[in-house]
């Protein structure tokens, strides 16, 4: 009997911990401990309340970080902009389902179907608006709304308006815009009166001007390298510029959920919180299957994921001043949730560490088979008399597969995050890992061919003087 109920016990799952701030506390210390990043900042809120809200680690400076230490949320800052957009829809100033460019002036393509958009499938990334038919690289060196606007006048639409869902930063910048001429100012002044202000975020901004950022971090095979912000268009971007605190993003999960001092009302925000017809994405909000709002965003050197849930009403931010191959925000985020519903949370593990050190021993191996190709390129080439040049190049062909990677590289990892642009500057950032890796493949097969073709010249030049003369 004894033996029973001890296999029973041992059997029976322990019990989720209970969301109190300490339990949120204990497992965010075990996150920190188990991903080794060195910032983290988080808030939870249930209703109209914070139940936690903290910082965890350090800064670049060595200051610790808090719920106040403000970081850039990246792509986090789409739901802000869909909120701004909304509060004019409420005001008549904007028409959800009336062509942008009859709002918008300035607004033209090199496409005639550019003309039926609608704000609604710019919001709903349903537009037809793409990175593989805009120059991103161009909009990137913008130097306001307006500017950057004017520099979509040749660019083209990848699908017909409201046929696709893709995913493209320029449908909220062109938001964005909208809300500077619909309101007559500044879309980060709007933002201030009209979103931050009101709901008492004192220290969130879209402007580095305003609130300065933490600098963040980049991980370099298990080193954490502080790293300044990627140039690029962040002040007063409504696709990812907004800056924020834990503390401020509290008083956001609480408005998102309805409760505390409504913005807008309540039917409009269950349009921003509406799936489209094309996928399960509203306003600035992905849809989970389980009902959960989500979005979450990188700019490089820092991540960010927010939540709200329909079905507990808890509220989750989770902000990060690093970026890696792997991001842990999304995954702690998880665990809170579990937390909330009353499951045992799967804490974030040391992905980011056994990705570094597979692409790390990847790195010593192309190095080390580099080396020893090179050291024995002469013995390789006088294995190979009198074979056709055209035999000899299908040998040379793999060592040179590497190099060909690296000189796709970018168009590459656009294919593996669909289709987004990608450019070689980015590429140095958090994919720093896998970019030092493809280069010393790249350098290694490289090394290897130019030996061996060195070699073969040489192999080929000894037998022609040491061959009998045919006269």
């Amino acid at each position: 009997m004894k033996l029973l109920l001890a296999l029973a016990l041992t059997l029976t799952p322990a019990p989720a911990p209970e969301l109190t701030p300490a339990a949120i506390d204990a497992y965010l210390q075990e996150a920190m401990e188990s991903t080794g990043v060195p910032g983290l900042s988080v808030v939870v809120t249930r209703s109209d309340e914070v139940v936690h809200a903290a910082g965890y680690g350090h800064d670049s400076d060595g200051r610790p970080m808090t719920a106040g230490t403000p970081m850039r949320v990246a792509s986090v800052s789409k739901s802000f902009t869909a909120m701004a957009v909304m509060t004019l829809v409420e005001r008549g100033k904007i028409s959800l389902d009336s062509p942008v460019a009859a709002q918008l002036p300035g607004f033209t393509m090199a496409d005639p179907r550019a003309a039926r958009i609608t704000v609604r499938q710019l919001l709903n990334q349903t537009s037809g608006l793409s990175d593989s038919t805009v120059d991103i690289a161009a909009t990137e060196e913008a130097g306001s709304l307006a500017d950057y606007t004017a520099r979509l006048a040749e660019s083209r639409l990848a699908a017909d308006p409201g046929t696709r869902y893709e995913y493209c930063n320029v449908n909220y910048d062109l938001a964005a815009r909208l809300v500077e001429v619909a309101s007559g100012r500044r879309f980060g002044d709007y933002l201030r009166d009209r979103v931050f202000g009101p709901l008492g975020m004192t220290s969130s901004a879209v402007s580095a001007q305003v609130v300065r950022p933490a600098h963040g971090y980049n991980s370099l095979f298990g080193a954490w390298l502080p790293r300044p912000e990627l140039d690029g268009f962040h002040d007063d971007s409504g696709a990812g510029g907004v800056i924020t605190t834990a503390a401020d993003m509290g008083k956001w999960l609480i408005a998102q959920a309805g409760d505390g001092r409504p913005l807008v009302g309540r039917q409009s925000l269950e349009v921003m919180h509406q799936p489209s017809k094309l996928r399960p994405y509203g306003m600035g909000w992905g849809i989970e299957d389980n009902g959960q709002l989500v979005h979450s965003g990188n700019l490089f050197t820092y991540n960010a994921v927010e939540a709200v849930s329909p079905k507990t009403g808890y509220g989750f931010a989770v902000m990060t001043n690093n970026a890696t191959l792997y991001d842990p925000t999304y995954d702690i985020m998880l665990g809170l949730t579990a937390m909330s519903e009353g499951r045992a949370p799967e804490g974030p593990g040391n992905e980011r560490q056994l990705f570094e050190a597979a692409l790390a021993a990847f790195a010593l191996v192309a190095a080390g088979l580099g080396a020893m190709g090179v050291a024995r390129a002469r013995r390789w080439a006088a294995r190979r008399p009198g074979r056709p040049w055209w035999r000899i190049g299908l040998r040379l062909l793999p060592a040179l597969v590497p190099v060909a990677v690296l000189v796709g590289y970018p168009d590459l990892v656009s294919v593996l995050v669909n289709g987004r642009t990608v450019t070689w500057a980015q590429l140095t950032y958090f994919p720093a890992p896998l970019s030092v890796t493809v280069l010393v493949a790249a350098l290694a097969g490289l090394g290897v061919t130019v030996a061996r073709l060195r070699a073969l010249r040489q192999v080929h030049g000894d037998r022609l003087r040491t061959a009998p003369d045919a006269t």
